[in-house]
């Protein structure tokens, strides 16, 4: 997974001082942990946020979502927003709204 690197630094600077929340590199690009568990990560041009499944629907109604479909198979309970709404709706409600999910599961 590319990644665009303005994203990434907008990211980072909302990550910086979340507990719980780790960075990795993975699949080429750059993913926050929650607990050990992914909760979301940048691309080119847009954000991935794991919001599980019983979300998805609720989260696939916000402006600039879309299912997560890198295989060409929607992978369930994960969501692309893209940068522009993501930005203007602001990150830190789309970390809240994944983090609902996310900071549910067992800590790894």
């Amino acid at each position: 997974m590319a990644y665009d690197p303005e994203l990434l630094e907008k990211m980072r600077e909302v990550m910086k001082d979340r507990d719980g929340i780790t960075e990795r590199k993975m699949f080429g690009g750059y993913m926050w942990m929650l607990n050990g568990n992914m909760l979301c990560g940048v691309d080119v041009g847009r954000f991935m946020f794991r919001v599980g499944k019983a979300q998805e629907a609720e989260a696939l109604a916000k402006p600039g979502a879309s299912p997560m479909d890198i295989t060409k198979r929607p992978m369930g309970g994960f969501v692309w927003v893209r940068s522009e709404e993501a930005l203007r709706d602001g990150l830190e409600e789309w970390i809240a709204f994944a983090s609902r999910f996310v900071g549910a599961l067992a800590a790894k």
